[in-house]
């Protein structure tokens, strides 16, 4: 896999590391692939691309095996986010260059049509894989496995792999932003949404809540795929504005959903279910000073997300407002205009007390006939 390179750049320049980051990713992603067929280094290699942690479990169907976290994870996360900044690139690459080459955008729409069609691919992704795992795990089918049999600290092979590969590309947007060059005013915005992805994101697998953070980052990938596909029509033709008003009723059921799930699961599930007493080594964080500290923070992230999102109607309303508003300013001007043409075709018009006819010219004087 290659990526185009600009020779014009110097070997060591800053501006060749921003063009080849997916270079040095790719090689350090091969150097793993190559440490697997050697017996010295197969287990090195194996700790960067397998989850750590396994143990069997015996059932009537045989051993199960699953996982738990560890301070080891942070090892296979870090190779993953070098896998995201690789897909990064290549979508970058092979599909948003060449769409930004046919739409001709400015360099502000530009830079906002990369970041909504990142963010499209990767809730794509993350729709139909939060699906997949939920409905073969049972999750949906029984919401009660939510929080019965609670702490849920030995976790399937996919839900783990799904966690930890959440946090890789999380944090990978990290160095994209140096990577992509993203504006200075532009940073705290993006800061925002990444560091509330990463706080429930590892607050849901570290405290042992990884069913209830499944279903609602499904949710959450729904309203934001819908979102960011709205923005790229909107680029496309800014007449195309359809999709925002069906993204603005999925976004205010999500938020009703997840609010309403959060509650059913911390405050009565877990409030019913059997509590043992406090002990983060066994992972088990079932007090009522937990419970509260979670509801909290839930309650206020998506009162957070509610006013941003009254706040960005209430901007939306304006503008149509306002181009209403200059549209018929620009309508009641060239009615104006064409009435008054009209009036001067019928009956001329005066210039210095002298009637003139429609081309400009000054009528002739009747002669008067001598008696």
């Amino acid at each position: 896999m290659a990526f185009r390179r600009r020779k014009s750049y110097p070997v060591f320049s800053q501006e060749f590391v921003i063009h080849n980051h997916a270079d040095i990713g790719l090689f350090f992603v091969v150097c793993i692939l190559i440490g697997l067929m050697f017996e010295v280094t197969a287990k090195t290699a194996f700790l960067f691309i397998l989850p750590q942690y396994n143990s069997s479990i015996q059932s009537l169907d045989g051993e199960i095996v699953y996982y738990h976290y560890g301070v080891k994870d942070l090892v296979t996360v870090l190779f993953y986010v070098i896998i995201a900044i690789i897909l990064h690139a290549i979508v970058q690459e092979y599909i948003l260059d060449k769409i930004n080459r046919r739409l001709h955008l400015s360099k502000v729409k530009q830079s906002k049509f990369n970041e909504s069609g990142q963010l499209a691919a990767f809730h794509f992704a993350s729709m139909f894989w939060c699906l997949y795992v939920a409905v073969t795990e049972g999750y949906l089918s029984n919401p009660k496995t939510l929080w019965e049999s609670y702490p849920h600290v030995y976790l399937p092979f996919q839900v783990k792999f799904f966690y930890l590969c959440q946090l890789a590309y999380w944090l990978h947007a990290l160095p994209e932003l140096y990577f992509q060059k993203v504006k200075k005013e532009e940073i705290p915005r993006h800061l925002q949404y990444i560091l509330l992805y990463l706080l429930h994101i590892a607050g849901a697998y570290l405290l042992n809540l990884t069913r209830l953070g499944l279903i609602l980052l499904l949710l959450q990938s729904v309203a934001e795929f819908l979102f960011h596909i709205a923005r790229l029509f909107y680029f496309t033709d800014e007449n195309n504005q359809k999709l925002f008003n069906a993204w603005a009723v999925v976004f205010v059921i999500t938020r009703l959903f997840t609010l309403t799930l959060s509650v059913l699961t911390i405050g009565f599930g877990l409030a019913r279910a059997e509590v043992h007493p406090f002990n983060p080594d066994k992972g088990n964080f079932n007090t009522l000073l937990f419970r509260m500290f979670v509801l909290l923070m839930m309650c206020g992230s998506q009162t957070w997300m509610m006013w941003r999102f009254i706040h960005f109607q209430l901007r939306r309303w304006r503008e149509c407002c306002k181009e209403q508003a200059a549209k018929k300013r620009a309508a009641a001007a060239a009615l104006a205009k064409q009435q008054t043409k009209v009036l001067k075709r019928e009956s001329g018009y005066h210039e210095n007390g002298i009637v003139k006819a429609e081309n400009g010219s000054t009528p002739r004087p009747k002669k008067i006939k001598s008696p």
